[in-house]
């Protein structure tokens, strides 16, 4: 089962992760398969490329996240300080900073050339389903199981609002 899409910046590759703890990396103009990323020890739930696309992050149940070269398919780093799964995985739009959400109700904030935890956001009651940074990488938007919408300042990790209202969880999040 494939449980996450997402195209390179510049639309000439695909990554999708998967059940089965792999995420691949395919090539849009002939459909063929240009890396498979091994390492997650558990399903990978979230994957995405980084803004200049040189950078790809998965995110897994097994409590990690990796960041992966694109061109060689090397792993990076392991981001490993979450105490359950990992939801959602996104770069800030610089490519610095990643964000993860996870099954723990927390959000943490990494340094993406060190591979090391900066901030950690709590607030949230229940699991956090889907993380997105603003378009200047300043403020970080979370949705999750406790039916809120939670709006972040990324420097100070103070949370700024929370929108309450939706009668379910929430599993998407974006910015205009």
């Amino acid at each position: 089962l494939i449980t996450s899409v997402a195209f390179s910046p510049d639309g000439t590759r695909i990554v999708t992760g998967s059940w089965d703890k792999t995420a691949r990396i395919w090539d849009v103009e002939t459909g063929s398969e240009r890396h498979v990323l091994k390492g997650h020890s558990s399903m990978i739930v979230s994957a995405t490329y980084s803004p200049d696309g040189s950078r790809i992050v998965t995110g897994s149940a097994d409590k990690t996240a990796r960041i992966w070269d694109v061109e060689t398919g090397a792993k990076l780093h392991v981001l490993k300080w979450h105490s359950k799964g990992i939801s959602s995985v996104a770069f800030s739009p610089d490519g610095k900073r990643l964000a993860s959400g996870s099954f723990d109700r927390s959000i943490r904030l990494w340094d993406v050339a060190r591979g090391t935890e900066t901030k950690r956001l709590t607030g949230h009651r229940f699991r956090v389903w889907a993380v997105a940074f603003g378009p200047r990488g300043q403020r970080l938007v979370s949705g999750g199981n406790d039916h809120t919408v939670r709006l972040w300042d990324v420097n100070t990790g103070r949370e700024l609002h929370r929108l309450a209202g939706h009668s379910g969880a929430v599993h998407g999040v974006a910015f205009s």
